[in-house]
């Protein structure tokens, strides 16, 4: 996985924690009721509302996404494969939540696995180490057999 590939990867998480993050955290009752909009509703057809819990998924998705905006700028491999832990553990999570609780009509609970299981194999792609160049790995070959 070269470093482009990662830089896309945590830009995509950025984009998905700042759509959910910022209306969740500003905006939490229409978050409740009408996230991921378009007419769908996954929130609202899991429980009764509670502002805090809601602004709080918004504050941890703002997190993440501070943590991968730092990461897309940074020269070491180090920061992407932490913050895709981060994200993958979240996500598997999230997604193992939702397929054991369906709601909502079959484009919801599409919807839902879909987009979850999107955002956990962007999580794990970030942890894949970077690809060698075929130029080191030639090189190390060679003075392991003198």
């Amino acid at each position: 996985m070269n470093s482009t590939s990662k830089r896309i990867y945590l830009s995509l998480l950025v984009v998905l924690a700042v759509f959910v993050g910022l209306w969740a955290a500003a905006w939490p009752d229409g978050f409740y009721s009408a996230f991921p909009g378009f007419g769908l509703h996954w929130v609202s057809s899991d429980g009764p509302y509670d502002e805090h819990l809601v602004r709080d998924v918004g504050a941890l998705y703002l997190g993440l996404g501070a943590a991968s905006l730092v990461a897309i700028f940074s020269r070491s491999a180090i920061p992407a494969r932490m913050i895709g832990l981060g994200w993958t553990v979240f996500n598997l999570l999230h997604l193992g939540y939702h397929v054991f609780h369906l709601d909502g009509s079959t484009v919801d609970r599409v919807g839902t696995v879909v987009s979850l299981g999107l955002a956990t194999v962007l999580g794990i792609l970030l942890l894949l180490p970077a690809r060698v160049p075929a130029t080191i790995v030639a090189s190390t070959s060679k003075a392991v057999l003198r």
